[in-house]
């Protein structure tokens, strides 16, 4: 079912991205989109993983540094059937972690030192577990090409506000409607949608990594610490990145939570102690 929902929000998205051309620029926009779209894609994939661990300062170890954080990731990395991927420490105070890379075999997961002060070793392998999820799942790819897509919306959406649509929308009676479309609903669209994306392989990550430790309240104990870490210890995260923590980086209330990378906390533990009810 988040495979599906995945789908159909990514098809959802791209095909705002064509419509925003056409407003645009006609076929030509279309087009010119879809070739923009693919050149941010094909970036991303290949250096958005180096980008962010130079970003946050994250420093690679070796086993012999930080012995009980590399044998966790590697006995759930052969639990998951994953290749052993490269561990990282980010010089962070507020308890957090993500993953990274391109794909399985090119994959990074780094933890923040105070992830490791704060959690006990079940509920940290639960934390690993939902980064391997996330690897196994390839939603790493998939949380870049929707951000970048969503991004390519709003530059369009930007050009439709500097230089209007095409000039013969203009002389038609929509045309006001049309680049109300284009300059307002469409980037606010494209930003839920990138946001619905992200929440669903949330809940993907969270019952895919329970399934590889195989303790699914640790990783649910080890939610509501984060959760409550997050909103009493700041932490200098680019907003950009946050749908690829394991919990978002910035306190999120009321209305602000419809713009959330992130479920509810509460929904994500819920749905993991009916998994360990099961």
């Amino acid at each position: 079912m988040n495979w599906a929902k995945t789908f159909l929000l990514m098809a959802v998205l791209t095909a705002l991205l064509v419509l925003i051309g056409d407003l645009v620029a006609g076929q030509n926009g279309m087009i010119t989109a879809l070739i923009f779209a693919g050149l941010m894609n094909f970036f991303s994939y290949w250096y958005s993983d180096k980008i962010v661990l130079m970003m946050y300062g994250a420093r690679e170890v070796s086993e012999a540094e930080a012995p009980r954080l590399y044998a966790i990731v590697r006995r759930l990395t052969q639990q998951a059937g994953l290749p052993m991927p490269k561990v990282y420490i980010v010089p962070a105070a507020q308890p957090n972690a993500f993953a990274t890379g391109r794909d399985p075999q090119h994959a990074a997961v780094a933890v923040t030192e105070g992830i490791l002060r704060l959690l006990d070793e079940d509920e940290l392998e639960g934390v690993i577990s939902h980064e391997l999820a996330h690897v196994k799942h390839r939603d790493i790819l998939v949380g870049t090409i929707a951000a970048t897509i969503a991004g390519a919306i709003m530059m369009l959406s930007r050009m439709a506000l500097w230089f209007g649509g095409r000039g013969d929308d203009r002389e038609r009676n929509g045309n006001a409607l049309a680049l109300l479309i284009a300059m307002i609903i469409a980037p606010i669209a494209a930003i839920l949608i990138q946001m619905a994306i992200s929440r669903s392989r949330e809940y993907g990550a969270d019952e895919g990594g329970a399934k590889i430790c195989g303790k699914p309240l640790a990783l649910a104990r080890a939610l509501m610490k984060l959760e409550r870490a997050a909103q009493s210890i700041p932490m200098d995260a680019n907003p950009a990145t946050a749908h690829m923590f394991i919990v978002n980086p910035f306190s999120a209330r009321g209305l602000a939570n419809l713009f959330s990378t992130h479920p509810p906390i509460e929904d994500r533990i819920a749905r993991l102690q009916e998994l360990a009810a099961r």
